[in-house]
């Protein structure tokens, strides 16, 4: 059994695609936008002119698969109750990431030292999506 992540960008997901691609290093391995579906959505659930906008995609984080979809297209997207984490094997990696995720986003924690961790952060990125950032010890 796995569990995996599926966020709802509203909107703004083939943007954060290619930003987890430049920040994370993440490879999208399947889309699918509204206008590929065999069927039309049900009607109200997709505003008119979304046709190009993301229905499905798959993308690979290190060993984790996450999945991301435009969902309503409402531009309103919300992120809260959670957070992805990644355990890194350096604190040069973490930096690294953290870096990247902090860009356009907001740090919640500043990635440091902890009884737990070499480095431990937590941002919320451009999106609002909540990370993680922790050193394997």
């Amino acid at each position: 059994m796995q569990i995996q992540a599926y966020l709802f960008f509203d909107g703004r997901c083939e943007e954060a695609l290619e930003f987890y691609r430049k920040a994370l290093g993440a490879e999208v391995t399947m889309l699918a936008r509204f206008k590929d579906s065999p069927e039309p959505p049900p009607p109200g659930t997709v505003p008119p002119g979304s046709e190009n906008k993301v229905m499905h995609a798959t993308l690979r984080i290190g060993d984790a698969t996450v999945m991301a979809s435009d969902g309503r297209c409402t531009g309103r997207p919300s992120f809260q109750g959670f957070s992805l984490s990644i355990t890194v094997p350096d604190e040069a990696k973490a930096e690294k990431l953290f870096a990247s995720l902090a860009e356009g986003g907001q740090v919640q924690m500043p990635l440091t030292k902890t009884f737990w961790s070499p480095r431990f952060g937590m941002v919320a990125d451009r999106f609002g999506v909540p990370w993680m950032i922790n050193v394997a010890h």
